[in-house]
């Protein structure tokens, strides 16, 4: 028996309940992994938060998208999606389902060696922003020479592109609160502040112009200071403001799109070989103990963690 935190109503995270479950034995294509971190993201609040999805049918929703740990049984003829693999080996593993647990069996195309360079929390939490980081510069066609500018720079996703954008050669704006400013200058971008003027400080700072806006924030103040100086709309995207999207006519991209959930799966062994290489670091803000998802969640749901979260374990 394994445990895992799921939701048995929708609410906040006071609806988790720490069950106890069945970890089936793995088939062919298959691994399951003593889980030593679990990496949080907002997606998994919002997925029993009741905006969304307020069917209870659905119900109970078990939580989580991405582990890392050590594998304990793998299927037979089984292979994992960076090559190899045997018992002791320490993976992580992104996208899943339910990976809010001690232990879990699932797909090897999904399980990666993890990079040396990272511990178990940091391998937790590379995957999602990173992959979702990936594809903001691929939709947008970022190239070397370009200045973009990315809202919401120091936050998780933001901080990924900061890294991804500056191994492309383009330069990088990037808007936060000036508590922030460090974060942003360490990862090589030019930090400002966001809040009402914002568009004429981006025009003093890039006074031949902007190719690029990337959202990872969703405000009015993003979208239409984006609006305002880029012309090509198609050079916009935004992972948070849906609404705005449709209407002004922006990319819109996310994990549950099928153009999205493929471009994600195939970058991911690009990322993990460049955190093994030391080209992608994850800003880690604080770790919890498992048992105390509630909290840790409580903290990511306030929006200015100061960093990725992980449970540990």
């Amino acid at each position: 028996m394994a445990q895992a935190w799921q939701a048995t109503a929708f609410g906040g995270p006071e609806v988790l309940e720490l069950t106890e479950i069945e970890v089936p034995e793995p088939q062919r294509g298959e691994v399951t992994i003593d889980v030593r971190a679990v990496g949080l993201n907002p997606t998994d609040f919002k997925a029993f938060s009741g905006r969304n999805n307020s069917d209870p049918s659905t119900l109970p929703i078990r939580i989580g998208h991405e582990v890392a740990g050590v594998i304990s049984a793998i299927g037979p003829g089984t292979e994992l999606a960076s090559g190899g693999g045997a018992v002791g080996d320490e993976v992580l593993a992104y996208r899943v389902k339910g990976a809010c647990a001690t232990s879990i069996t699932v797909p090897a195309r999904d399980v990666f060696a993890k990079p040396a360079a990272l511990q178990f929390p940091e391998a937790a939490n590379l995957l999602l922003a990173g992959a979702t980081a990936s594809e903001m510069l691929h939709v947008t066609a970022v190239a070397a020479g370009e200045t973009i500018v990315v809202h919401g720079a120091s936050g998780a996703v933001g901080v990924s592109v900061l890294q991804q954008a500056r191994r492309l050669g383009a330069r990088v704006i990037g808007t936060a609160s000036e508590r922030n400013f460090d974060v942003i200058r360490r990862f090589g971008a030019e930090p400002v502040a966001y809040g009402a003027g914002l568009e004429s400080r981006l025009t003093r700072l890039a006074p031949e112009g902007l190719d690029a806006s990337l959202d990872t924030v969703g405000t009015d103040e993003a979208v239409d200071v984006s609006l305002s100086l880029l012309a090509d709309r198609s050079r916009i995207v935004t992972i948070a403001a849906f609404g705005r999207a449709q209407r002004d006519g922006i990319r819109l991209i996310g994990g549950m799109m099928p153009e999205s959930a493929r471009y994600r799966d195939e970058v991911r062994a690009e990322l993990v070989r460049l955190a093994e290489a030391g080209e992608l670091v994850v800003p880690m803000a604080r770790t919890f103990p498992f048992d105390e998802a509630p909290a840790a969640l409580q903290l990511l749901k306030s929006e200015h963690p100061g960093g990725k979260i992980a449970l540990v374990r």
